[in-house]
């Protein structure tokens, strides 16, 4: 896309795109100051509604937001403009904001467009428009409206790439393409980037997630990048689960497998927002890593019954192979808070189908040790239309986890409190950390959504991370 603010439309072909909250009668002038108005049950700028008509020589898109809209909804229905409404558009679009128009829905706004042009279809013999040519000009009355376009594009930038990250397949995102990934990002944006594999990972402890990804082919990589701003005066840690397929191991996956390509959504939001905020250059100082494996089966996959070891110094028994990412978590955040000990740690990660179980496909499963951290998060998540709700991890459940062979085991192997008795587990790996929270995001990463025939990578946790971070600048 190219982007122009506040210019003269020159093309004779363009699509002039408007946005209304719901009200009963629709006004606005077209360009050779006509007013034209629109009566309900026409359009009455209901929230997800859209209304093509001709007015004065100008193909006029009308974009309806309802009447008290949220970040998410604004984002979707401008994200449509372009992925739905395609066939509308030639040579270039003129998105305009009516005078008065709320401050607060512009950057949702911005970000919902310039997402429009994203696509599932990486190996289509003919693929859809990627709009690279397009022209699109943008009336904002606003002092600060190049910064917040430039803001919007950056933002919808690291969301398309974590969208990338986990709709690939397999076969293309291994370890190595996120390692690689993440080393070409740090690159680019001017972070520094680790990347620890073999007898190295072996020599500094971490076990745990090599038996994760023992049973393949493709070598582990544990990622590790550094952003560092001289202006910071806090330090936060990221770890992302970044398993880039999950058979389940020797305890193969009876159902559902063919979705676990995303079993790295955890990985592809933390590295998004590590990019967006690198991208923005936030004063804060951020250290993330991404254990990234492939749960395969052969000949040396790890064995239910084994007992592994750790970099904490705990040692595991593993009760179920299905159970890996928390392996590799467990390791992650024990290196990162001995490591780097950073002010505060989160964790994201597609963990268990019991976070599903009990909120659907709505929100993300909270669980921290901070009441303030926690209390933050689900500030940000409310702000950002990416919900997250707290659940206890009382002491009482740290006892499901207990083992009479080894200092902890991975699986309780029991039905109930499945997402629970997983957090207890990384908990024993945080060397005590006083502000640590963990995101079970496995209903809310990979999902049903408008824009895809089948489910697809949502970015959930990158606009959550940015903004956690900005609410506490």
């Amino acid at each position: 896309m190219k982007i122009q603010i506040n210019t003269q439309v020159s093309s004779s072909t363009f699509l002039r795109v408007i946005p209304f909250l719901e009200k009963e009668e629709i006004s606005f002038s077209a360009s050779n100051g006509v007013s034209v108005n629109v009566k309900s049950p026409i359009f009455s700028g209901k929230k997800d509604s859209f209304y093509v008509l001709e007015a004065e020589k100008e193909m006029v898109l009308l974009v309806g937001l309802g009447k008290d809209p949220e970040y998410k909804s604004i984002e979707n229905s401008f994200r449509k403009v372009l992925h739905k409404h395609d066939h509308l558009i030639d040579q270039s679009i003129l998105l305009e904001f009516p005078e008065g128009f709320d401050e607060n829905f512009l950057e949702p706004a911005l970000v919902g467009l310039f997402l429009g042009d994203y696509h599932l279809d990486f190996f289509k013999k003919e693929r859809k428009n990627n709009f690279e040519e397009l022209e699109v000009h943008i009336k904002l009355a606003h002092k600060n409206a190049e910064k917040l376009v430039q803001r919007a594009e950056k933002i919808a930038n690291a969301k398309k790439e974590a969208f990338r990250l986990v709709d690939l397949p397999p076969n293309n995102l291994t370890p190595e393409y996120l390692a690689e990934w993440a080393v070409e990002m740090a690159g680019k944006y001017s972070l520094k980037s680790e990347v620890i594999s073999g007898i190295d990972a072996k020599d500094k402890g971490l076990e745990a997630f090599l038996a994760g990804g023992r049973g393949s082919a493709k070598e582990p990589k544990f990622i590790i990048l550094e952003y560092r701003h001289p202006e910071a005066k806090t330090h936060l840690g990221l770890v992302g689960k970044g398993v880039t397929f999950d058979t389940g191991g020797l305890n193969i996956k009876t159902q559902g497998m063919h979705h676990m390509k995303s079993d790295m959504g955890g990985a592809a939001a933390v590295l998004g927002a590590t990019q967006v905020i690198a991208d923005l250059k936030i004063p804060i100082n951020l250290t993330t890593i991404v254990p990234a494996v492939e749960n395969a089966v052969d000949k040396d996959a790890y064995l239910p019954s084994e007992i592994i070891a750790s970099h904490a110094g705990l040692s595991i028994e593993v009760v179920d192979t299905d159970a890996e990412g928390r392996l590799i978590l467990a390791d992650g955040l024990s290196y990162l808070i001995e490591t780097y000990k950073p002010d505060q740690v989160i964790d994201m990660a597609t963990l268990t189908g019991s976070a599903v179980g009990t909120f659907g496909y709505e929100c993300a499963a909270l669980f921290s040790n901070d009441s303030k951290l926690s209390e933050t998060i689900q500030n940000a998540g409310k702000g950002i239309g990416e919900k997250t709700w707290p659940l206890p991890i009382w002491e009482e459940y740290a006892k499901e986890m207990d083992s009479e062979i080894a200092d902890i085991r991975n699986y309780h192997g029991k039905p109930i409190a499945g997402a629970i008795t997983a957090a207890k587990f990384l908990q024993a790996f945080t060397h005590e950390h006083p502000s640590w929270a963990h995101l079970d995001i496995a209903g809310v990463a990979f999902a049903d959504t408008d824009f895809a025939k089948t489910k697809s990578g949502t970015a959930f946790g990158v606009g959550l991370l940015l903004k956690f971070i900005e609410n506490q600048l």
